[in-house]
């Protein structure tokens, strides 16, 4: 059954309407027509089944027949991702969307090549947020992730967030493996962390500067392996494998 997306704010009524890029897409790509059913996501945890009506002009009215509610996962990974060359990081949006990440904070780090002022910045927000939306469309997640604008690493750390189980991606030789982490944090507590980050570096890494100072914060370096991965690889196997370890000793 194809899926849309609408924000929250669209999604109140028992008639829901399509409009602009969705709207295109379902009455010229997809072509549906009146009656055929459909599922419209909201980005906040609604799968709502509605019925296609008469269309209008750029627009489709939907009915709505059903909605479901589905509860969010019980933690929250956030992903702070190097921005790599190129369309790399509409990859990493897209995968991370799918893997489940809760927000996506791009990183401007010193051996980022691309840099953005602040009208670049928005744009690219704007467009990667997108990215995340047809990913929860393609995958049928009702959750949204959160994209935010670019920062640097130290300008983030000066917010001063706080995560239970804060990680970082490293080859250096105090790096352990994730489930050491996890098996610390759970012996000390009694539970699992509910907000776990993971910081990935560019091509080159994060500098040795950066790294000290991200590591300073509390953060602490995982292994991904022996490897030397790609920056999109290893934001990839990261949420992978912290999905498994997370939702293995949830359930």
């Amino acid at each position: 059954m194809h899926r849309f997306y609408l924000p929250p704010e669209e999604c109140k009524e028992n008639t829901l309407i399509l409009t602009d890029r969705e709207a295109h897409h379902a009455l010229q790509v997809l072509r549906l027509r009146e009656g055929e059913k459909l599922v419209v996501l909201d980005g906040a945890g609604q799968e709502i089944l509605c019925e296609a009506q008469k269309a209008e002009k750029d627009q489709l009215k939907l009915k709505v027949l059903q909605r479901n509610f589905q509860p969010q996962l019980p933690y929250q990974i956030t992903l702070f991702q190097a921005i790599p060359k190129g369309k790399i990081i509409e990859t990493i949006i897209q995968k991370a969307t799918e893997l489940g990440a809760f927000r996506i904070v791009p990183l401007l780090s010193d051996r980022v090549v691309t840099q953005l002022d602040d009208e670049g910045a928005a744009s690219k927000v704007e467009k990667w947020k997108q990215t995340a939306i047809e990913a929860i469309k393609q995958c049928g997640s009702p959750w949204l992730p959160q994209v935010d604008a670019p920062v640097s690493p130290k300008d983030y750390l000066a917010r001063g967030e706080k995560f239970e189980l804060p990680l970082i991606g490293s080859l250096q030789n105090d790096c352990r493996h994730p489930r050491e982490y996890f098996k610390t944090f759970h012996n000390e507590r009694k539970r699992l962390p509910k907000t776990v980050s993971i910081w990935i570096g560019p091509e080159g890494d994060f500098t040795p500067a950066e790294m000290n100072l991200i590591k300073s914060a509390g953060v602490l370096p995982i292994t991904l392996g022996k490897l030397v991965l790609r920056s999109e690889t290893a934001a990839i196997y990261s949420l992978s494998v912290l999905n498994y370890e997370l939702q293995s000793n949830y359930a």
